[in-house]
This record gives structure tokens, sequence and C-alpha cells, in this order.
């Protein structure tokens, strides 16, 4: 199915694409929503304008053959930052035959050159969740933007090019701020006024989240200082690489290198998911894994600690008490405490 877009801004957009599907739009304040017709498909594609030039949209559905849709209108196309939370799609220039595809947790940022628009590829069957910041600049540069002042060369160039002299495209896996951002947006239960400001304000938090990124990936040699979705997946890699190896004291240089990583970026993805760093994880796993052989198994405290990678009794006891407020030997006398009486009751 081919869907063509002939028009701006977003709210517009949106209108178009109803009217292709013959379906009806819903005006909630401003944020316009269709709901995707059953014969084609499934879920909502939604949209919002603002007066400073931008606009986001948002493609929540999965469709039942594959749709493409084309935006091509006579005048200049919209600076577009485009994200995946769910799913998959592909992008193409109006006038070529590459197509770049955005997988879950992938960000595009893209601007045509002159008139040239752009295609987005949604195959049939498959869930998909993709949203779009889109900028007219020749309205967002009647805002006080202060010259672009401090911005990557590179962007400021592309947000101050209102007639799209060049074609741009950026490719990277967006960061855990835009994803908690993009949760922070569908699950909010505001309405009417209070939800037109609510998402204006998160669009511009969006584009300083993205432009941020940008700038942390083109900081030439540096590594990367901001965490993206991609780095959760390698804590939990690492996670689960803790948990079925008790025994061994794995240090945290070699679990980065065998998740992908490097140490810092470890530290910081297991300082956001469970508030630790990588060592007093494996400390709290260790210990979670000690209780649970002092209260079922019938291992003695030397046996315990060897298997969970120690060999100092002392400290194991002193870090035991730390956690738990009492000693191992106490814990395992209380344990004898209990299964004697519930002996003596039987």
């Amino acid at each position: 199915m081919r869907i063509d877009v002939q028009t701006l801004p977003v709210n517009e957009i949106v209108q178009n694409i109803a009217q292709s599907l013959d379906a009806d739009v819903q005006n909630r304040s401003g944020e316009l929503l269709v709901e995707i017709p059953s014969d084609i498909g499934e879920g909502i594609i939604r949209g919002i304008s603002f007066d400073s030039g931008m606009g986001y949209i948002t493609y929540n559905c999965k469709f039942s053959q594959d749709v493409e849709i084309h935006f091509s209108l006579n005048t200049v196309h919209p600076l577009k930052f485009i994200f995946c939370s769910e799913g998959s799609i592909s992008h193409c220039f109006q006038h070529s035959d590459d197509e770049h595809s955005i997988d879950t947790y992938q960000n595009i940022v893209v601007s045509s050159s002159g008139y040239d628009g752009h295609i987005l590829y949604f195959k049939k069957d498959v869930q998909t969740h993709v949203s779009s910041l889109e900028i007219i600049r020749s309205v967002f540069a009647h805002r006080s933007n202060y010259d672009f002042k401090d911005l990557d060369p590179t962007l400021k160039e592309l947000f101050k090019d209102a007639v799209s002299k060049k074609q741009f495209f950026y490719q990277g896996n967006y960061s855990i701020k835009s994803a908690d951002l993009m949760d922070e947006i569908n699950t909010k239960d505001f309405t009417g006024f209070l939800r037109n400001l609510f998402l204006e304000g998160k669009a511009f938090e969006m584009l300083t989240i993205q432009i941020d990124q940008y700038q942390d990936d083109e900081n030439g040699e540096n590594l990367p200082k901001i965490l993206r979705k991609s780095d959760i997946e390698k804590v939990n890699y690492v996670a689960k690489r803790i948990q079925g190896d008790l025994s061994t004291n794995l240090s945290v240089e070699t679990l980065a290198k065998e998740a992908g990583t490097n140490v810092n970026k470890l530290q910081e993805g297991f300082k956001y998911v469970y508030d630790l760093t990588v060592n007093k994880y494996m400390q709290h796993i260790k210990l979670e894994a000690a209780k649970e052989m002092l209260k079922l198994s019938e291992k003695n405290i030397s046996e315990i600690v060897t298997s969970i990678g120690l060999n100092n009794r002392s400290y194991f006891s002193k870090i035991f008490k730390e956690k738990y407020g009492v000693s191992p030997k106490y814990f395992l006398q209380t344990k004898a405490s209990i299964k004697e009486e519930e002996f003596e009751e039987n």
C-alpha cells in the first residue's frame, strides 16, 4: 500500500494520512489521532504541530500489508529526527534507491536537498513504534535561537539551512534518556490544554537530547559519554554472566570486554539499572546465593564460602553481617533451632 503525503505541517500530515486510510481524525486540543482501520492493520498514528515550526508525529501500529509513506511536496521538507522504539522501518530519500534500516533503539537525523522528499517503509505484521520530530526551519528561525551558539558546526549549518541546500544523513543508537522520555510522552495522563503544553515541552526536551546525543557521537576520538539503550542490553548480559558463575571472581575489565563495552559504560549502566557498581552487584548476588544455601542446603560455612568464589571466611562473615544484620554462624544456628522446634512439634 502506498500513502502519498503532500502537505505540511505535522497536523496536516496526519489529516492527509487519515484521508488515504479512509479513517476519521480525532482532535484532542491540537493533538490529532487516527486509528488504523482493521482491514489495513491495527494501532494509531498521532501528531501535533507547534507555533515554533516544530511538530511531533508517532506511528504506533502493525500493518497487515507492506506500507510505503511518500512525503513528496513541492517545497522544502522539514529537518527530521526519527527514532524507533519497537520493530523496524526503512527510510530512503525520494530519488534514491539506498534504503537505511532503522531498528529498535536506533535513530536517524535526515535532511533532503532542495524539494527532494522522503519515503518510510513499514513491513507487514511487524509491531512498530516510530516517532519523528519535524522542524520547518524557515519558521523555527523566527525563534530567538541566539545564532545556535556553541552548537556543533555541522548541526549549526543544518539548522540554518532553511532552503535545504544540502542533503544530510546520520544514524546512531538513541539514548536511555530518549527512551525514558518516549515512555513519558506515551503514558502521562494530561488532557486538553495541559496535554498540549506537556507535549510541546517534551518535544523541546527530546530535541535537546537528540542534539546532545549527536554531538556525543561526533566527539572525535573520545568515548561516547551518553548511555544508550544498547548499553543496557550489555548490562543484562553481564548480570546473567555473574549469576551463572558464582564460583569465579570476574574482573570488571574482563566482563566489559566480554560484553563489547568499556568499563565506564558498564559501571554507568549498572548504576542506572541496579543503583550499584558492578562489584557491589556481584557481591549482592553472591551473598543472596550464600543465604539461600545456608537456609536450604546441608553445606557448612566453609563449603559455601568456596562455592561463591571467596577464600576468606572472615571476610565473608563480615560482609554477610553488614548486609543481613546477623553472622552466617548465627543464621545457621537459627535454622537449626527452627528445625528442632518443628521436629518436637511433630
